[in-house]
């Protein structure tokens, strides 16, 4: 097995283009298309078939809701944390002070 190559964005693009025009042409299937470009630019077709479905995964928009910051995910898992400690305490408090109250009462 060979090392793996490592390609400019640049040639990426170009190859997906290529596919893409290949594939407008109307002469050859998705399969038949990668095989041809990848032939003329000396790529296998399964890695252009990654780089066609990664670009059509980014051109692709995102549901409506799920356009979240990952530091926003971050702090809000941070302060739910924090709440749920908040939580606890004050749980473990106020049954503190219910038995107090409690044991208060009966003497």
């Amino acid at each position: 097995m060979g090392a793996a190559r490592k390609y400019d964005s640049e040639f990426v693009e170009r190859a997906v283009r290529m596919y893409r025009d290949w594939l407008a042409s109307g002469t050859d299937s998705k399969v038949g298309a990668r095989r041809h470009v990848g032939a003329l630019l000396d790529v296998n077709p399964a890695t252009l078939r990654n780089w066609i479905e990664a670009e059509s995964r980014a051109s692709r928009p995102a549901p409506a809701g799920e356009v979240v910051d990952a530091s926003e995910v971050r702090e809000l898992r941070r302060e739910n944390a924090e709440l749920r400690r908040t939580v606890d305490i004050l749980t473990t408090s106020a049954a503190y002070f219910a038995k107090a109250e409690f044991d208060r009462r009966i003497k």
